[in-house]
């Protein structure tokens, strides 16, 4: 699912509809991730609500979320209860795999990776459309 689909890293509402209007327009599926840790600063109400509203603006977009929760297994696990489709955990050991077990139990995915170096993040983006249709037009 999103390890294929080209990554665009969004800091808020308008990054989210921008990227996804761009990918509605490119007839191009993506993966939108919060950015690194936002879960911590931001708050998964906050997140929540970006991706919802960024939804209802495009409607069309084919597309899936990743909230990131960094290390925090708390906020992993909450992001989980609250019914994020893919959550991503960076930690290791015992609790990554009692986070793996929800998640699979609850029909969701843990995501142990940040996106690779080929993701779009559009934190210094001063055209998140623009930016996003022209790495859509080159991952094509």
């Amino acid at each position: 699912m999103s390890g294929r689909r080209p990554a665009i890293v969004v800091h808020d509402l308008a990054q989210a509809t921008a990227a996804l209007r761009a990918a509605a327009a490119a007839g191009v599926p993506v993966t939108l991730w919060s950015a690194p840790g936002a879960a911590a600063y931001a708050g998964l109400g906050f997140l929540a609500a970006v991706f919802a509203k960024a939804r209802e603006a495009v409607p069309d977009a084919c597309h899936d979320e990743v909230v990131d929760c960094a290390a925090n297994a708390v906020l992993a696990h909450e992001a989980l209860s609250r019914g994020f489709a893919a959550v991503a955990f960076t930690g290791r050991g015992a609790m990554r795999e009692t986070l793996q077990a929800i998640a699979e139990g609850e029909g969701r995915r843990l995501v142990t990776a940040r996106p690779g170096r080929g993701a779009l993040d559009l934190a210094r983006s001063a055209a998140p459309e623009r930016d996003s249709a022209a790495y859509l037009a080159k991952r094509s």
